[in-house]
């Protein structure tokens, strides 16, 4: 338990806002931690259901237990909340979701010995399983393969590689990137790429110790802000404070969907395409907006930066390796963004 008085170790950082069917089972999760030096921030998000009630009874129960009122939104609840943390460590963890017992220990423990980590994540699984379709699956798969700093960063411009819920960081590490912003993209993964850019190092713990609570009204699939447009301007918008910085035009290696979508705001944003890559004989040797479209073997890396736009996960490593061998270095030459 806390000491009276004294800091906790690890503040828990949960916004809720309409959870009552969900929220006793979350804090269950949190009461029944191995690792009880905590304390749990909760941020009411204007809630117009139990879960105020909820959350007052277990403030009664439970002195680790704060309650805040916030109802102007995610991102200033997340803010109040994080200003009122405790603890050097947060743990980010939502109403519908819920964490393993050991969830805490393992994260703390990871971070007490590895003093270079700002962000661990663990191994998450989606539940209730039924309702999980081969997308999310594969989402669940590729994310919890990212077992490494270089792993994780690699594929960071792809898709957000933490569950939000999931992860814990060191408090300074996020207020040093001055905390979440309202951007009209995802909070989280703004977040993600803002603490790449300052060094942070990231690590996930192999174990699952977090499960993700699937449902058709989740923030993720009801909030404009994590549709796929705001995903890729989130996207622009780093990549062009860092790994396009100044440069005019690009290649873009896949010709699909994804890759006329990625022309289009990169048009608006001033950068044009120095050609396009791809493997259908039906396009190659033809004229696309302008730029031809070439086979992977006919470009090789002369100085335009090249971006990786084929999500089907099997043809982006086919893409990764004939980029490589075509002479770009990825980080460096090549970004994969989808």
């Amino acid at each position: 338990m806390t000491k009276q008085g004294g800091c906790p170790a690890v503040s828990i950082l949960m916004p809720v806002r309409n959870e009552e069917r969900f929220l006793p089972a979350a804090l269950r999760s949190l009461s029944a931690q191995s690792f009880e030096d905590w304390e749990l921030v909760a941020v009411d998000d204007g809630s117009t259901d139990g879960t105020a009630g909820i959350l007052a009874q277990a403030a009664q129960r439970d002195p680790r237990v704060r309650v805040l009122t916030c109802g102007k939104g995610l991102v200033p609840a997340l803010n109040q909340g994080l200003a009122q943390c405790r603890a050097p460590l947060v743990a980010r963890m939502d109403g519908d979701d819920v964490s393993h017992p050991e969830r805490l220990a393992a994260q703390v423990a990871y971070l007490a010995t590895h003093a270079g980590v700002g962000l661990v994540a663990c191994s998450f699984r989606h539940f209730p399983r039924h309702r999980i379709g081969t997308g999310m699956a594969g989402y669940e798969k590729w994310q919890n393969l990212l077992s490494t700093h270089e792993a994780i960063v690699s594929d960071l411009f792809v898709e957000s590689p933490f569950v939000h819920p999931s992860v814990m960081f060191r408090r300074s590490a996020v207020e040093g990137v001055d905390g979440y912003r309202d951007m009209g993209w995802p909070e989280d993964y703004d977040l993600w790429l803002r603490l790449a850019a300052a060094q942070t190092r990231f690590a996930r713990l192999p174990e699952t110790l977090f499960f993700w609570r699937e449902r058709p009204e989740r923030t993720t699939r009801t909030n404009p802000a994590y549709a796929p447009e705001a995903f890729r301007l989130c996207k622009l918008h780093h990549l062009m404070n860092g790994f396009l910085k100044g440069e005019r035009e690009v290649i873009l290696a896949g010709a699909g969907l994804e890759g006329r979508a990625w022309y289009r705001i990169l048009s608006e944003a001033g950068i044009g395409v120095h050609a396009w890559l791809d493997v259908d004989p039906r396009k190659i040797g033809r004229q696309l907006h302008g730029a031809p479209v070439l086979a992977t073997g006919q470009v090789t890396a002369n100085g335009v930066k090249m971006l990786m736009t084929v999500g089907a996960r099997g043809a982006r490593e086919v893409v990764r390796r004939s980029s490589a061998q075509a002479g770009f270095v990825e980080g460096k030459d090549s970004v994969c963004v989808a």
